[in-house]
């Protein structure tokens, strides 16, 4: 048995079905301010800051519920600690995609990847050394920024299709220390070619030339269902599978572990499932070498 078989076989079998959380009614989850500034260092930097609803949130589904707050926060801890430690270590080759470029994917749609998205970039908003811009890089189907209520505002694409756009000016900071937003932006024909192109290459540099000290977290298409999703395999330096547990086939699984670099494959997050009365409803799976690989389930 491979060791990505090995892998799926104990994620399959230490799980069972559990929901995490329910979705509520539709409520504004974030309004957008501007901020007035004349200092010249900052004429290039988006001006608006995005109030976002902690309680709106919770109340639609994507942030756990109050009870659920501190065993989700540890879940999380443990599940960015790897990816933290990879990202603020030294690049092997300097033509290599940058370890702070994470990508969070799955194998189809209705994997829980946006809520895993926005869950671990408010985790590691919280770290004191550094930031984290989450990116909606499913612009197919923008969730990030549909919930946010900034679909209409330029973001990701718009940069593409403009090489003269400053990137820096899209960026949204918002209320939560430590976290900024940049939008989807509008959709146009070809989004799996630009979302590997030289420009797409450029903006990344350009965000982590910005702030020296950033995670950039993109929030992808599904890897199987799309060409965009396999597209960003080639620019993220780490990337992220979330796997829905009692949904997700091993051959789904398998099919998306297959479109990704091996040595940027950083881990599997099991979501949706309850190991027993005193586990967690998540599992975190890194892969290595057969030395290395280890599962764990706290």
């Amino acid at each position: 048995m491979s060791l990505v078989e090995q892998a799926i076989a104990k994620l399959r079998g230490a799980a069972a079905p559990g929901k995490i959380i329910q979705r509520g009614a539709p409520a504004p989850m974030a309004h957008v301010t501007s901020v007035a500034t004349d200092d010249l260092e900052h004429t290039a930097k988006n001006n608006k800051v995005l109030a976002i609803d902690s309680a709106a949130m919770r109340a639609n589904g994507y942030l756990p519920e109050l009870d659920m707050d501190r065993p989700f926060a540890e879940y999380f801890r443990q599940i960015k600690r790897p990816l933290v430690e990879k990202a603020l270590s030294t690049n092997a080759r300097s033509d290599e995609p940058d370890t702070r470029i994470i990508m969070v994917t799955s194998a189809l749609p209705g994997e829980g990847k946006t809520f895993t998205s926005i869950n671990l970039a408010f985790s590691l908003a919280r770290e004191r050394d550094m930031s984290v811009l989450l990116v909606d890089a499913d612009v197919l189907k923008p969730h990030i920024s549909e919930i946010f209520g900034i679909r209409q505002d330029p973001g990701l694409m718009d940069a593409l299709l403009d090489e003269k756009l400053a990137i820096e000016s899209l960026v949204m900071t918002t209320n939560v220390q430590g976290l900024s937003i940049l939008p989807a932006g509008r959709m146009a024909e070809g989004a799996a070619e630009m979302l590997v192109s030289n420009r797409m290459r450029h903006i990344l540099r350009r965000l982590l030339t910005e702030n020296s000290r950033r995670i950039v977290l993109l929030d992808s298409p599904p890897i199987i269902a799309t060409s965009e999703g396999r597209a960003l395999t080639k620019v993220a330096g780490q990337v992220v599978l979330v796997v829905r547990a009692g949904k997700t086939l091993q051959a789904a699984v398998k099919g998306a572990l297959a479109q990704i670099d091996p040595a940027r494959m950083s881990g599997i997050i099991l979501n949706d499932a309850r190991l027993s009365l005193t586990e967690s409803f998540y599992g975190y799976g890194t892969y290595g070498s057969q030395k290395d690989e280890k599962t764990t389930a706290d």
